[in-house]
């Protein structure tokens, strides 16, 4: 059993209790091995091998093993904020959207946001060798008004709308989720870009 873990281990940096159990690991062996600090608990359900490098950026690795965790899970509006560079505000829980009937186990540290349209803006996103869901600016940009407090929302799209010579603000999806998330943000555009 010690090499089927240790092989386990070796090839899943991060792994939720369900994984373990198709492998046969029974939990209770999990949870002798994080007394021993050869796994590590991330949260109720998820974990991580503290020797395996994960690929991902050190301040994003619970991140993305949440994130990877939930079904149909999309990072969204602080933590897709933080990755984009459009706040200064700071994470302290991961904010994650899921479907509406979606109801994922509680996690530590993670905001569970459920919404419609959760296909809308939804894309890839690389963080070192792996890839999470995340809405693409625009959509957090608009979530960020329908759901956050105003001042984060306009520091925002402050931020987006900044002169940027990698990525330049897209009005027309800006305008098209507007209209299909019901939230009309052009006057504050208007008023930012004048």
């Amino acid at each position: 059993m010690i090499k089927e873990l240790k092989k386990f281990l070796n090839s899943h940096p991060t792994f939720t209790a369900a994984q373990a159990r198709k492998a046969g690991i029974h939990p209770s062996l999990i949870s002798y091995y994080i007394k021993l600090g050869v796994v590590e608990r991330i949260s109720r359900g998820l974990y991580r091998n503290p020797t395996k490098e994960s690929g991902v950026p050190a301040p994003w690795e619970d991140l993305v093993a949440t994130v990877n965790s939930i079904s149909d899970g999309v990072v969204c509006l602080i933590s897709a904020l933080n990755l984009y560079e459009l706040t200064d505000e700071f994470a302290n829980e991961h904010w994650i959207a899921v479907p509406k009937d979606n109801w994922p186990k509680r996690r530590l540290h993670t905001k569970i946001v459920r919404l419609n349209n959760i296909s809308l803006g939804k894309t890839r996103f690389i963080l070192g060798t792996k890839k999470i869901w995340i809405f693409d600016r625009e959509r957090t940009i608009i979530d960020s008004f329908r759901l956050l407090p105003l001042e984060v929302a306009i520091k925002a799209l402050k931020l987006y709308l900044k002169p940027n010579n990698e990525q330049k603000p897209d009005f027309q999806k800006l305008n098209r989720y507007s209209k299909e998330l019901h939230f009309d943000i052009s006057t504050y555009i208007q008023a930012l870009t004048t």
